[in-house]
């Protein structure tokens, strides 16, 4: 009877079967259009950004079921497009959540190394200059700058600074952009309490047209809560001549590009119009990431997500910039010489 006891412990234990979770949905194996509502990006889209960091994301393992360069692109953008928590990626993707994480940052990592690859000052400042004259008539611009807000979860540290004057914690992102709707610089290191003028003034955009910014050289386009500068143009608060309102018409036209560039980007990209339950400093890869995408959107002609049109809903109104304003001349000057019909 005792040896019949001991037998009992030694009865081998039956393992259950190791199982994977099906990964059908990551395959290129749809239409561009169907590729497009998941990912944003069509077939050639998804090689081109594979090709593009494969040197830093090809797996050094022969497992069977480890993930192809081409997958890791696609968890991605399934996480920056649809604005989902991992663990929800993971499970429509059958992941597990710590995969899915792990993919994102290595994926983010790569893709902000090419960073000034993608987000370039412009170089050919004439031509620049020609596009943005074709939109109302306002001469020799070479951006338009604004900043929109980023909602964030609050932060474990230092939460009051996150929080912006509409009393939700968020960055504040400063961008500028092209005839185009390229970004040429994006600025997402500041807090949400901090001014649109703060984030100019302590920007390398500001340092730049200091230096080589003029009427000549190009100027920016920027709305009343940045200063006049004599290379950034605001428009005149209270207009009382027919040359002040035609040069804010014009103003209005021209700058409104980085509005609707704002709203075409948070609706590609609608990570950016929810809250990112991150820490900031991830939230600000994440931000440049998705500027970077936008651009390459741009460049293989991807289509819009929506075909009408899209502004950006973080407009503060009646922030406007009350420090010292040096560009006043400039502008009398510019709304006296173009905009002043007789």
């Amino acid at each position: 009877m005792a040896a019949l006891d001991l037998a009992l412990f030694h009865v081998p234990i039956q393992r259950k079967e190791r199982t994977f979770r099906s990964k059908e949905e990551l395959t290129l194996d749809y239409t561009d259009t169907e590729l497009r509502a998941r990912y944003r990006f069509g077939r050639e889209g998804i090689l081109f950004l594979s090709d593009l960091v494969r040197d830093k994301l090809t797996r050094q393992t022969n497992r069977n079921h480890a993930l192809s360069v081409e997958q890791q692109i696609m968890v991605t953008l399934r996480f920056l497009a649809s604005g989902s928590f991992l663990q929800v990626i993971g499970d429509t993707l059958g992941l597990d959540k710590s995969t899915v994480s792990r993919v994102v940052d290595s994926v983010l990592d790569a893709l902000c190394e090419k960073r000034n690859q993608f987000i370039q000052w412009p170089t050919n400042l004439n031509q620049t200059k020609a596009e943005f004259y074709e939109f109302a008539g306002f001469p020799n611009i070479l951006g338009a700058i604004d900043g929109t807000h980023i909602r964030i979860k609050r932060p474990h540290h230092d939460e009051p600074s996150f929080i912006n004057r509409k009393g939700y914690p968020s960055l504040n992102v400063q961008a500028v952009c092209d005839a185009k709707g390229r970004f040429t610089n994006i600025n997402a290191n500041w807090p949400g309490c901090c001014h649109d003028s703060h984030v100019f003034r302590t920007s390398q955009v500001c340092a730049h047209m200091e230096r080589n910014g003029n009427w000549e050289n190009g100027i920016l386009l920027g709305d009343s809560g940045y200063p006049c500068r004599s290379f950034l143009m605001t428009p005149f608060l209270n207009p009382n001549e027919q040359h002040h309102r035609r040069y804010n018409r014009c103003h209005a036209v021209t700058r409104s590009i980085i509005e609707r560039t704002f709203g075409r980007w948070k609706r590609r990209f609608h990570i950016l119009h929810s809250e990112i339950r991150m820490d900031p400093k991830k939230v600000t890869k994440i931000v440049m990431v998705c500027g970077i995408l936008h651009n390459i959107c741009i460049q293989l002609n991807e289509p819009d997500v929506a075909a009408k049109e899209l502004v950006n809903e973080d407009v503060e109104k009646g922030n406007n910039y009350n420090g010292q304003q040096d560009g006043r001349g400039i502008r009398q000057h510019i709304a006296e010489t173009y905009f002043n019909r007789h």
